[in-house]
């Protein structure tokens, strides 16, 4: 009887007591009064650097990059616009419980992006070895794939926006020679699909139908849309790039 209700007690003390909340809860709760004239943050799930230079490009400079290493691996029978949407949103949810008490950037807008390709149900993963980034390209030869990207953008009140943007991209029949040389270049390395638009693969490019800068890894429309809905000041930046021209 001693041991049973000693156990009880014991489960009680370590379950009664309440979460610590965090340091981002705290600033989403006091924002509407306190907080509302700072000029918000973002943080980036990742270090790539393509990314980064698409967001440049229109005049975003992200405040800090978390990048995530969750597993990427497909589950067993997982479709590729499931997949896909799960890696961006789990890589989101992880950057935002990293900041989550970082005093600078705990209120920040987080964004992550996951793309892949697909040929049909067939999901191409990012190959680690010659031999796959060749069977990736012997694949792709001649005939079209699809380019999705899953966009997940979390608010500092933790509200979560998700999107997807399909592309479809027609590949040229890929001579062994063009296959041999493309491979001997290296570029293939970390790419989605075993190759990069933007580098020497883009003129494997027959056709190509929907978003361009999606294929390179981040579709822009779809961020700056997303962002601009949330009440990112994106347009600010870019009357700063007018008023930094001596012109």
């Amino acid at each position: 009887m001693t041991t049973t209700r000693g156990g009880l007690l014991g489960v009680l003390s370590r379950t009664d007591s309440p979460r610590r909340e965090t340091l981002r809860a705290e600033l989403a709760r006091a924002k509407p009064a306190g907080r509302r004239g700072l000029k918000p943050k973002l943080v980036l799930a990742s270090a790539s650097p393509r990314r980064l230079t698409l967001l440049a490009q229109v005049g975003i400079e992200p405040d800090a990059l978390r990048p995530s290493s969750i597993d990427e691996a497909p589950r067993k029978g997982e479709m590729p616009r499931s997949l896909v949407t799960r890696l961006a949103r789990a890589k989101a949810e992880d950057a935002r419980d990293v900041i989550a008490n970082d005093k600078d950037i705990a209120d920040a807008y987080v964004l992550a992006a996951d793309t892949i390709v697909a040929v049909g149900r067939r999901i191409l993963v990012k190959p680690r070895f010659i031999e796959e980034a060749v069977a990736a390209l012997q694949l792709l030869s001649g005939r079209s794939h699809r380019v999705l990207t899953a966009l997940c953008l979390i608010a500092p009140d933790d509200r979560v926006r998700l999107k997807i943007v399909d592309t479809r991209v027609r590949f040229k029949r890929l001579s062994k020679e063009e296959i041999e040389a493309y491979i001997a270049s290296r570029e293939w390395r970390g790419k989605a699909g075993g190759y990069a638009i933007q580098g020497l693969a883009g003129c494997f490019v027959q056709k190509l139908s929907g978003s361009y800068t999606n294929v390179v890894g981040l579709p822009l429309t779809e961020v700056m849309n997303m962002l601009l809905g949330e009440g990112f000041p994106i347009h600010f930046n870019w009357v700063k790039i007018g008023e930094s021209d001596p012109q």
